[in-house]
């Protein structure tokens, strides 16, 4: 094995051991100190759960992530954003805070990744058929991006073992290509990717349904963070080093993306249409949709897992086709899954009234 291949196998099992070991004192702590998630009418468990799994993911990937990696190209900057954001969310996760309060934390977090590492998107890559983008505008879409992935890995969090597994999915492949193609300017990002992928390894271990805790805002927050900032580097790596899509890397990011960015806006689009705000919850997430149909809870996660996994293998197959025809594609597709959901919700409810 080479030396970094050991370095890399370290890493995770360092990230995984620690996870795996943090997880039961968790599970002990909260419940000794009655820091439980309470059964609502929007979740789907039906016990006092603790939700304060994120804590064990930090721990797993912020050690084994400082110990054995090179900090430079940015990681030093991300880890702080990361520990902004696990405040913020260990504190939503214990008394609740207000959406201003996260928002201002994922503020700085984007801040400093930005301004400090000046990690951020310099090209469209010729969507639109706009190639470099103006500094200003540069900040403000990498801020968007950032704050809109981040929340796209929270709002999925919503049944046992499915945040964790669409992160894997994305991370796992993410960090192949680094390790591949990135060189001296991106490799050590496969060290951000296999220290995530062991920590959460190691916390999906008790999360899988019925799940004894929870991944909370302090794991969903933190991890949607760490990929926004991997989807960005992967698309500038498109761009600088040529590798592995080119100028198609916006849009195959979008498809390693697919399953959180397609319920996210599908979510906000359908309670637009309702005249509710975008951000008032509700239990029509594409999960919510797929149990209503009948599917159990690793069903569901299973089906969701396999449709990423099928929508990465398109974008990456068919990536000479161009950022214009892959993000029709997806579109397309988008619109095709929405309509079947709703046209399936709507005979179902059709049917419970019948009943």
């Amino acid at each position: 094995m080479t030396p970094l291949g050991i370095q890399l196998s370290l890493s995770f099992l360092w990230a995984f051991l620690v996870a795996l070991f943090a997880v039961p004192s968790i599970i002990y702590i909260a419940h000794l100190k009655n820091m439980l998630d309470t059964p609502n009418v929007r979740t789907v468990h039906e016990s006092l759960t603790p939700r304060l799994g994120g804590v064990a993911v930090f721990a797993g990937f912020m050690s084994a992530l400082t110990i054995f990696a090179d900090l430079s190209n940015g990681i030093q900057q991300l880890l702080a954003g990361c520990i902004v954001l696990f405040f913020v969310g260990l504190k939503d996760d214990l008394v609740s805070i207000s959406v201003s309060k996260k928002f201002v934390g994922q503020l700085l977090a984007t801040g400093i990744v930005m301004i400090m590492a000046d990690v951020r998107l310099t090209s469209f890559q010729g969507i639109l058929g706009i190639h470099e983008l103006p500094v200003g505008i540069s900040y403000a879409f990498t801020f968007l991006v950032i704050v809109g992935i981040t929340n796209a890995i929270n709002l999925i969090d919503g049944l046992d073992g499915l945040a964790g597994s669409i992160v894997l999915i994305i991370v796992s492949t993410f960090g192949y290509y680094f390790m591949r193609y990135g060189g001296a300017s991106y490799g050590n990002y496969v060290f951000v990717s296999v220290c995530l992928i062991g920590g959460m390894l190691g916390f999906l271990r008790y999360n899988f349904h019925r799940a004894t805790i929870f991944m909370g805002d302090t794991g969903s927050l933190v991890c949607g963070f760490i990929v926004s900032v991997l989807t960005i580097q992967f698309i500038e790596m498109g761009l600088k080093v040529g590798q592995p899509f080119g100028s198609s890397a916006p849009s195959v990011a979008a498809g390693i993306l697919f399953v959180p960015l397609f319920d996210t806006l599908r979510v906000f689009i359908v309670r637009m249409m309702a005249g509710r705000s975008p951000f008032a919850p509700d239990k029509n997430h594409v999960h919510h949709r797929i149990l209503a149909m009948g599917f159990q809870q690793i069903s569901t996660v299973m089906l969701l897992g396999l449709l990423n996994l099928v929508v990465i293998l398109f974008v990456i197959n068919f990536a000479d086709l161009g950022n214009t025809v892959l993000i029709g594609a997806l579109v397309g597709f988008s619109l095709l899954l929405s309509v079947f959901l709703g046209v399936y919700r709507s005979r179902s409810a059709e049917q419970r009234v019948a009943s």
